[in-house]
């Protein structure tokens, strides 16, 4: 029968080297993020999406079909230019408020939820709707994998009447419609937001 001295010093030795490699955590996590953000943003969206239509399905033998992948195409696309749109928001506060909140004995997440957040928030909300504007988009580009949205409703309208003229200026009203939609709403969040 072994010696409890022995367990309880081999769980000691274990529980040292789990709590060594937790602290790395937050870094792989970090380089994670990093080499992420680095991969979606340095490679144009078209290649992105026909990665995933063409390449992905051959690597894990799964059928995608044209809406899931541009779907999944700009929810990856967008998250990587969001994350960093966070970031720059959260670096632009300036850090005399965290100070300030940790003078007054608050806890980091209530820091960060009630002084830190707010004002990072009211930062973000031009360029959040710049790329909610940008991924409406950047939707029109998921016609080279077929899908069906409003440029390739266009084109399959032009090819039965050949009336182009018509059919592309009623798809830039309709773009530039929706557009204005988006560009109202964050005007009017802006306006709720502001401090005065």
């Amino acid at each position: 029968m072994p010696d409890p001295v022995w367990w309880v010093v081999r769980l000691a030795v274990l529980a040292l080297v789990a709590w060594r490699c937790l602290a790395w955590v937050p870094v792989a996590l970090s380089v994670i993020a990093q080499i992420y953000i680095l991969l979606i943003r340095g490679t144009p969206i078209v290649v992105q999406v026909m990665f995933i239509y063409f390449a992905l399905p051959l690597m894990v033998s799964l059928r995608i079909d044209g809406f899931t992948a541009a779907t999944f195409t700009l929810m990856i696309n967008s998250g990587a230019y969001i994350a960093e749109i966070v970031r720059g928001g959260l670096l632009s506060v300036p850090k005399g408020l965290q100070e300030a909140g940790q003078a007054m004995g608050l806890p980091f997440y209530k820091i960060l939820l009630r002084i830190i957040g707010p004002v990072a928030l009211r930062r973000m909300i031009p360029t959040m709707g710049n790329q909610c504007i940008i991924s409406l988009k950047d939707s029109s580009l998921f016609i080279v994998i077929g899908v069906a949205e409003l440029t390739r409703q266009g084109q399959e309208i032009i090819a039965s009447n050949f009336r182009a003229v018509e059919i592309w200026g009623a798809v830039a009203v309709i773009y530039l419609i929706m557009t204005g939609f988006i560009a109202l709403v964050l005007k009017f969040i802006e306006h709720r937001t502001r401090i005065v």
